[in-house]
Formats: structure tokens, sequence, C-alpha cells
């Protein structure tokens, strides 16, 4: 099969309507009538990705995020790029297609990224179907809460606002940009990414005021790869379902980001 006749079993399996004016959900590098050896699913299409899934002989990549820097991997001013120069030739010689999985992820119900998010914090998906979804937990402090979540996604950068020893059991969840409120009836609101103020909500200055007058409300941010990327994992099992003769694999693109050691 093609890399174009993956898509098109994508687009008979998603369950509900394929969006064919979307700039996103589709190929950004390569070309489309390739014949695919093997399907990498991940994250993020970085050089480093697209290498690894070579080397594993995937040379069809499954990214729900950009592969060119920008929402539209719009390439008009990145022709004399040597870094654009160096991914697209790669991605030429070597046979490698780039397809992007964003939008009808998201629509797929349930939402692939949303349920990878909620499984890799150890809580269950079908037990939370309100908007916004409220989670419910043992109580436990924002401190060993955000402790256990930094050892289930293996972050290395995650952020938290609010008191370690305030007792927290609720939680909102929300992915990638994506930031729930704090209210009365949530204790800990956790997203991908957060303005510390002059956002929609500012949950940060929110917690933060909260905190100083001792009420038991925090965040934690986990950044948008660490929210987004397990959701990645289950979009690689549904195509399982269906696409039988060709291998398809879950590849971590990584955390991008690192914090100093102190001293």
């Amino acid at each position: 099969m093609t890399a174009k006749d993956i898509l098109d079993l994508m687009k008979k399996n998603l369950g509900g309507p394929w969006n064919e004016n979307t700039y996103r959900d589709v190929f950004h590098a390569g070309d489309p009538n390739v014949e695919v050896k093997g399907i990498a699913t991940t994250f993020m299409a970085t050089l480093d990705l697209l290498q690894r899934a070579h080397a594993a002989g995937l040379n069809l990549v499954i990214s729900h995020e950009t592969t060119f820097w920008n929402d539209r991997d719009d390439t008009k001013d990145l022709t004399n790029d040597p870094v654009y120069k160096f991914k697209t030739e790669f991605c030429a010689k070597n046979n490698m297609v780039v397809l992007r999985f964003h939008d009808h992820a998201h629509s797929h119900r349930p939402d692939f990224i949303m349920l990878g998010l909620v499984r890799a914090l150890g809580w269950n998906n079908s037990e939370n179907t309100q908007v916004p979804r409220i989670f419910k937990f043992p109580a436990t402090t924002l401190g060993e809460l955000a402790a256990d979540i930094k050892r289930r996604t293996n972050s290395h950068a995650l952020r938290v606002v609010g008191d370690p020893k305030a007792k927290v059991s609720t939680a909102t969840v929300g992915m990638g940009y994506g930031m729930g409120r704090l209210t009365p009836e949530v204790d800990v609101v956790i997203g991908g990414e957060s303005p510390e103020t002059g956002g929609a909500l500012d949950a940060t200055e929110y917690a933060m005021d909260a905190t100083f007058l001792g009420k038991n409300k925090g965040q934690i941010i986990l950044g948008h790869e660490i929210s987004e990327e397990p959701g990645m994992e289950d979009a690689a099992e549904w195509l399982h379902t269906f696409i039988k003769d060709i291998p398809v694999q879950f590849i971590r693109a990584g955390e991008p980001y690192w914090s100093p050691k102190a001293g």
C-alpha cells in the first residue's frame, strides 16, 4: 500500500466525517505515492524522530503536530533555511513520508489524545463524561500528586503552582494549549500549556492568590508534548485494527524541555 492508501483507510475507519478542507491532516513531507514499509505514530516529526523511524524500517510517520515549525506547515519563507533543506532532502532520499493527524485525532470518539493523557495519569476516562471532566482520587497533597504524575509521565520539566502540602482530591484535565478553570469543585487544574497571566483563564495567577488565602488550589503544567504524546499510542492501536500486513509502532518524540541542575 502507498501512504495515500493508508490515509484513505484512516478516513474510512475514523467513525465520523473527515474534513476534506483540513490544512492540518494532510501530507507535509515526502511523496504520498511511496510504498509503505512500516508506520510510526508520534507527537512531532522531528529530525531525530524521522531518523529513528527510518532506522526501524518505518517510512510513514503519522505525527500529531507539525513538521515545519508552524501550524499550517507553511514553507514559503524556508526555502533557503539549511534545517528545512536537510529535513526535506532526508525524507526524499529515504522515501520517508509525513502525514499529520491532528484534527481527526481529536474529533474521533473517544478523542485519542484525551484518552491517552488520562491513561498516562493513571485515571479512568470512562468514569468522567461530563464537561469539563472532573476526576476524583484518594486525598493526597499537591506535592505528592505532582511527583506521581512526574513519575508516570517521565517528565523532566513539569511545573507546579501552589502549596505542595495542600490537600487535594479533585482535578480537571486539559491537553495541549488547553487549561481548565479552577472552581470550588476543583482542587487542581492540569494541562499542557498556560501563560502565567494575560490569558483567557489565568489559572496560574488564580492558584497563587488562592494559595495565599490558604485554599487548597493548585496547577500542574505538563507541557504540550507530555500532555498529548500518549494519545498517539492509542492512535497506533486504532491503526492496528484495520492495517494488518504493515508494521505499526508508536515512537516517542520525547519531551523537548530540560531543567538545569542547581549548583
